[in-house]
């Protein structure tokens, strides 16, 4: 493979011909999973690098360290589903890998928000119960996002940004503005695991990689079940709140939950 990217470009092994932008809550360790048992996919160790979100100011000797042991012909990748959300990423992307490809996977909005919630309560992030939480989202990030734009951290914007990440037509915007839509592939989360033979023939079609049997997927980062308490007119709720998010994905980009 040589580090393809497209048919007929090249780039060096030290840095990555694939991201994993995410979603958080959306399948990326699954996916990590089946690409690190491709033998034509190198993947760091460490899964989140976090290089174009958090750790940026550390430098590109640093970033590209963790690609240094690519062999030529393995496509080279990385996996941080924060770079989707966060603003700074599409352009920091663009600035160092132009030419890159970028794989997204999207969950149900409404589920994925729920799931973020519960999964920061079990972690002790959110002091907060779910209602509260939910209440809480938008005040919190009036006073995290400046901080994030001018190239700071703020645990909300991470933690806490239960609806934000859900929208996902926002963050897919900043991405298209820099990149062309055949760099993306967008994908259902819930197609990985209902349908992942086909959805995994989708992934090595657009990673340009030969075409293997799919390896055992198993289900990574499940839950406690805490969703099935929720009531369905919070869902009703949260659906509405997001209806935006629903339509656009739908019409722009045939995907619907």
């Amino acid at each position: 493979m040589n580090c393809a990217i497209g048919r007929h470009q090249k780039m060096r092994c030290s840095k990555p011909n694939f991201l994993g932008l995410g979603v958080q809550k959306g399948g990326t360790t699954s996916l990590y999973r089946l690409l690190n048992h491709h033998p034509d996919v190198f993947l760091p160790q460490w899964k989140e690098l976090h290089y174009f979100s958090l750790h940026h100011g550390l430098g590109e000797a640093w970033y590209s360290d963790f690609f240094a042991k690519a062999k030529e012909e393995q496509c080279a990748g990385e996996i941080t589903p924060y770079y989707i959300f966060h603003p700074l990423a599409p352009g920091r992307i663009k600035a160092l890998v132009p030419h890159v490809k970028l794989i997204v996977l999207l969950r149900d909005p409404v589920e994925r928000a729920l799931s973020q919630l519960f999964h920061s309560m079990r972690l002790g992030l959110e002091p907060l119960d779910r209602d509260e939480a939910l209440a809480a989202e938008a005040e919190r990030l009036v006073d995290a996002e400046p901080v994030v734009i001018a190239g700071g951290r703020h645990s909300s914007h991470q933690e806490h940004s239960y609806l934000a990440r859900s929208r996902y037509e926002r963050q897919l915007a900043r991405y298209e503005s820099l990149f062309p839509r055949e760099q993306l592939l967008l994908l259902r989360s819930e197609d990985l695991f209902l349908q992942p033979e086909r959805v995994w023939v989708q992934v090595q079609d657009f990673l340009e990689i030969q075409l293997l049997p799919l390896p055992p997927l198993p289900r990574a980062n499940a839950g406690g079940g805490e969703s099935d308490a929720v009531p369905v007119s919070l869902r009703t709720s949260l659906r509405q709140q997001l209806s935006c998010t629903y339509e656009v994905m739908e019409r722009r980009y045939g995907l619907s939950w």
